[in-house]
């Protein structure tokens, strides 16, 4: 008898486990509450191609860990039958520390897994402030916004972990800071590692505007968007991109520094050594310094707001200013929209404070500076002022990480 059929080149065969795969339920269901907002088990069951019953087999065990809530009956269709229950995420459902970590300042919230900011609080941290002081103060914030719970609620219930967004360079696998440029006392803080042990929980870093891209995509302007950048412009510019509606990062957490894409070679002096940075010629501190040459009142202080009000009231300078403004964002913006094409540029920061007449001048000003192409025209969309999408962001790490997402 001649040796049996060589299996050794076939590929093994691996099966999915009743386990996993309600497991992957269970992440695909959560992904569209996340993607679309609160849903009916019927609207659910349509887009996940499933029947409605599979679909609260899988919703049930989620309402009763208290994670979803059903809302009140929606009205009736034309149709007539009654109106579907939304399902979306309890109240008071999975407690998620979230801080927003810059030079001068630090916030922080409790959030829930819906996105509501249920308590926040913020403190100052003094130019030179250093890394211990550091990790005194962000355990401090997070100990004020437990304690603004409303009614205590869930004051003492330990959040599941901690995402913080952080304004420089991180190293995601280490949870350490690489750079601040505004800070560099910081560069090299284990920040991750030192507030886990701590708080005794668990704790994920990011840079700043990559967590702002999550809060975009999961609560805010990005929902429902496929690709986008979001773009943070203030003492610094960054951007978080979001592609096939995935958020990107570079190998350990590398990237979004965009402010320092140079667009004139032979521009000004930027604080990284490189001449005619995107960061010399559209951030606030450039906005401040070109008020002052044009002899602007208050220029120390200016905000693109404060330009656009000036600008309203008939000042000429003010508008000429704010023209420029808009000019040199789009130039940077350009960037980014010849290399992806996003579907929208979600500016977050000082230009928000300006509003629509900025924002059309910024359009204006970005679309002759791209190629024309028939599937796509550059559009700008401008955050909530608040910045909680940041907030959220931070959240959306530790929330990815519990529910087994990939982000």
């Amino acid at each position: 008898m001649g040796p049996g059929p060589d299996t050794s080149s076939r590929p093994s065969l691996s099966f999915v486990s009743p386990a996993e795969t309600g497991r992957i339920n269970r992440a695909r269901l959560l992904r569209l509450l996340y993607a679309h907002g609160p849903l009916s088990r019927s609207e659910l069951a349509r887009l996940l191609g499933a029947q409605r019953a599979v679909v609260g087999a899988v919703a049930q065990p989620l309402i009763e860990e208290g994670l979803l809530a059903e809302g009140a009956p929606r009205p009736s269709g034309p149709g007539g039958g009654r109106g579907g229950r939304p399902l979306w995420f309890a109240e008071d459902s999975a407690p998620i520390g979230a801080v927003h970590l810059m030079p001068g300042s630090v916030r922080a919230a409790v959030i829930g897994a819906g996105g509501a900011v249920r308590a926040s609080a913020s403190r100052v941290l003094a130019p030179g402030t250093g890394p211990g002081v550091v990790l005194d103060e962000v355990e401090g914030a997070l100990r004020d916004a437990r304690a603004r719970l409303p009614g205590g609620r869930g004051g003492a219930v330990p959040p599941r972990g901690v995402g913080v967004a952080v304004g420089g360079m991180v190293d995601t696998e280490t949870g350490g800071i690489v750079h601040v440029e505004l800070a560099p006392q910081w560069d090299g803080l284990a920040l991750g590692p030192r507030l886990q042990e701590r708080l005794g929980l668990p704790v994920l870093i990011d840079l700043h505007p990559r967590a702002q891209a999550l809060g975009d995509l999961w609560f805010g302007e990005g929902r429902g968007l496929s690709s986008f950048a979001s773009v943070y412009v203030r003492e610094a510019i960054g951007v978080g991109f979001v592609t096939h509606g995935t958020l990107h990062r570079g190998s350990r957490g590398a990237g979004g520094e965009i402010g320092h894409t140079v667009l004139d070679a032979g521009g000004a002096l930027c604080r990284c050594g490189r001449r005619g940075c995107w960061d010399t010629l559209a951030t606030v501190r450039w906005l401040r310094a070109r008020a002052e040459g044009l002899g602007l009142p208050d220029a120390a202080t200016l905000t693109s707001a404060a330009l656009a009000e000036r600008a309203d009231a008939g000042d000429r300078r003010a508008a000429g200013l704010l023209r420029e403004y808009a000019e040199n964002l789009a130039l940077g913006l350009a960037v980014v929209w010849q290399l992806l094409a996003p579907e929208a540029v979600l500016l977050h920061g000082d230009p928000v404070g300006a509003g629509r007449p900025l924002r059309e001048a910024v359009e204006e000003a970005l679309t002759p500076l791209v190629l024309p192409h028939p599937g796509i025209r550059p559009s700008v969309v401008l955050a909530p002022w608040d910045e909680s999408d940041t907030l959220r962001g931070a959240a959306c790490l530790i929330l990815a990480d519990m529910l087994r997402f990939t982000v």
